[in-house]
């Protein structure tokens, strides 16, 4: 008897869907709008805590905003009157000119001691390296407040470790010596104190951007002959321009702006000898209950800030362009 084949019935194929049409927009937009919707609480602090605040202090600067209207409300717009008082006053020119010296003095001091510094650690074997970074980790770690405390028991003129040392080294004259008496030896302290917050940002900074440069350069300049100096003017420094400008930028802003330092050691004083202008705008605001002279002045410190670091960024491409 012949066995008859018999074929398996075919299983039906589900018709395939349709490819969405070119000009259509599938599910892919929820996805592309994603790395916004994970931004945007990000971008609402800051314009609540920055943003904010700075509009508000600019619409003050237009109006009569003294304690009454701080209680009552109601102040009313006086245009650019308050602008006009403050760039009137010689005092506010003095700070203004205090400031830029201030400013300058502790850039450059940062600087130049961040540079050695970051050489000085690429130049160490591995156990002092981390020693290193690690004491500018601590030194930079410090809150600002208990470092300035601790400047001001070192300075202390009865019971300061800086006038003991002094006088058991034979400077009799330090003897119960008030430093902050005097606005000369105030305003280096508080150099000295900022000078000491800031570099170890700058030194790190600057050392992890100096380990990026290829080592057969450094090789290459050593075989030719070439000194430390050379190799770092010829080779390290023009490579890290772009570093070193960035850096240099950050530490203008932060001394240009420094005001916790100076306000626990002087408050402006003794004699105005370190009254910047964000102590200066806190002074006339605070003290003279001037809440809109304040402002002004905080304003025109915004824009002297700006317009000066607008300057450098254009000298800088302005460079980098002919080069």
């Amino acid at each position: 008897m012949a066995v008859t084949h018999v074929e398996p019935p075919e299983t039906p194929v589900a018709p395939q869907a349709a490819p969405p049409a070119p000009g259509r927009r599938g599910p892919a937009l929820p996805v592309r709008l994603l790395p916004y919707l994970l931004i945007a609480p990000t971008v609402l602090g800051t314009a609540y805590l920055l943003v904010y605040p700075l509009i508000r202090n600019l619409v003050i600067s237009f109006q009569k905003f003294g304690i009454a209207q701080l209680i009552r409300g109601g102040a009313d717009f006086v245009g650019f009157a308050n602008y006009r008082q403050i760039l009137s006053d010689d005092m506010f020119w003095s700070v203004v000119l205090r400031t830029f010296v201030f400013t300058a003095i502790n850039v450059a001091l940062i600087m130049v001691l961040a540079t050695l510094i970051a050489l000085l650690i690429g130049a160490l074997g591995k156990k002092m390296r981390l020693a290193v970074m690690g004491g500018l980790v601590v030194a930079w770690a410090i809150p600002v407040i208990a470092a300035t405390t601790v400047f001001q028991w070192l300075f202390q003129s009865q019971l300061g470790v800086v006038n003991w040392v002094l006088v058991a080294l034979g400077f009799e004259q330090f003897d119960g010596y008030a430093w902050f008496a005097n606005g000369t030896s105030t305003f280096a302290i508080i150099v000295v104190l900022i000078v000491w917050q800031s570099v170890p940002f700058a030194a790190l900074t600057l050392y992890a951007a100096m380990t990026t440069v290829p080592k057969e350069l450094h090789e290459s300049a050593q075989i030719d002959g070439a000194g430390g100096v050379k190799t770092f003017t010829l080779i390290t420094f023009p490579i890290l321009r772009p570093m070193f400008g960035l850096i240099f930028c950050l530490e203008v802003i932060w001394v240009f702006k420094c005001f916790v330092q100076i306000w626990a050691i002087s408050q402006g004083g003794p004699g105005n000898a370190t009254l910047t202008l964000p102590v200066y705008a806190y002074q006339v605001a605070q003290s003279l209950n001037r809440y809109d002279l304040g402002a002004a002045i905080s304003m025109v410190t915004v824009l002297i800030l700006a317009f000066a670091l607008l300057a450098y960024f254009r000298q800088m491409f302005k460079e980098e362009g002919e080069l």
